[in-house]
């Protein structure tokens, strides 16, 4: 919990949407060691009742869907803090592909928003994304500061397909929340998380499970010299808890590396750790990679919460490749490897 003022959380009543999520399980744990009272409410899309494991007898579960009223209306009841973490996404292949299911992530936040904000809620922290930066300005390297993105310059918004759109409107309805009821309210692009209990439609997991399976020849989408700061779950979750104690009106601010990390240093590393090496890497250049270049500027993360990322890269991979290892079966990861790597 370093870094945090752990004291904050003692007794204060905690909703975590899609709490049973990768990032999202992470976020209850760190909550419960920290004191706080967690519900957590999910509708088990993606999420896994076995991410919860660990604090199962400190935590309340509501399992229902979100873009329901009523059951959002319940899960928003007697709650001091709500994390919105809850959406309908995935990996660069299923964004692509699914981009309708993205777009319901409209009507899932703004009715998590409208409901927290009837029964009193006091404060919201949004997970937002990296998606919604301009996706012109990601041809080169060139880092993302969050004033590279304005809802009041005509032009001020270029988001990364539908599921950037979405995320970029549930900032500005939190805002138009924050504005017309007095909520507390935060937003954190988070970039590239990575970490144990994400699934293979995300591409660090992804390398790991094509590597763990031997894949031969090893593929990798465009030509692996796209690059990513991909950032560790820990790093994640505490920035989110910091927006929360720290930004009131809705001010967004990124957490993600500065440093830009290839696809192909990525696997290499996940090769180096596996001790293994495909004798061939073939290069899927039709596949959808998103922007060439992406890397977080965190001067306003560091200036108004306190926060850099604590992971190294290495770090990273080290913990979430001994977690793929030791959970998953490697035959069954051979035999299945094409479905686990396209559906959430």
């Amino acid at each position: 919990m370093e870094g945090s003022k752990m004291s904050e959380w003692t007794g204060e009543r905690v909703l975590v949407t899609g709490g049973a999520s990768f990032i999202g399980s992470h976020l209850v744990e760190d909550l419960v060691a920290a004191g706080a009272d967690v519900r957590v409410a999910d509708d088990f899309s993606s999420g896994e009742k076995v991410n919860l494991e660990s604090v199962r007898d400190d935590v309340e579960i509501v399992s229902g869907n979100l873009k329901h009223w009523e059951f959002a209306d319940e899960a928003t009841k007697d709650v001091d803090t709500v994390f919105h973490l809850a959406a309908d996404h995935g990996g660069r292949g299923y964004i692509s592909s699914y981009p309708a299911n993205c777009a319901t992530n409209m009507a899932l936040d703004n009715i998590v928003f409208e409901t927290a904000a009837l029964n009193g809620v006091d404060r919201i922290t949004f997970a937002s994304s990296a998606c919604t930066y301009p996706t012109d300005i990601q041809q080169e390297r060139r880092r993302l500061s969050e004033d590279m993105v304005s809802f009041d310059e005509r032009g001020g918004a270029y988001a990364d397909e539908v599921y950037g759109w979405a995320k970029l409107m549930g900032e500005r309805s939190l805002q138009a929340y924050h504005e017309q009821y007095g909520i507390d309210a935060s937003s954190v692009r988070i970039f590239t998380a990575y970490g144990p209990r994400e699934n293979e439609t995300h591409a660090i997991v992804a390398l790991m499970a094509k590597a763990y399976a031997e894949q031969d020849p090893f593929r990798i989408w465009g030509d692996g010299e796209q690059t990513r700061n991909f950032t560790y779950v820990r790093d994640i979750t505490r920035a989110l808890r910091l927006a929360s104690e720290n930004i009131t009106d809705a001010t967004p601010v990124n957490a993600g590396i500065s440093r830009y990390v290839t696809i192909n240093e990525a696997a290499q590393a996940i090769f180096e750790r596996l001790n293994w090496e495909p004798s061939e890497i073939e290069y899927m250049t039709d596949k959808p990679v998103g922007v060439r270049h992406r890397a977080a500027d965190t001067t306003r993360a560091e200036e108004l919460l306190g926060w850099e990322p604590q992971y190294t890269l290495e770090e990273g991979i080290e913990n979430t490749l001994d977690w793929y290892v030791n959970n998953r079966d490697k035959a069954y990861v051979q035999e299945n490897l094409e479905t686990l790597l396209h559906e959430r």
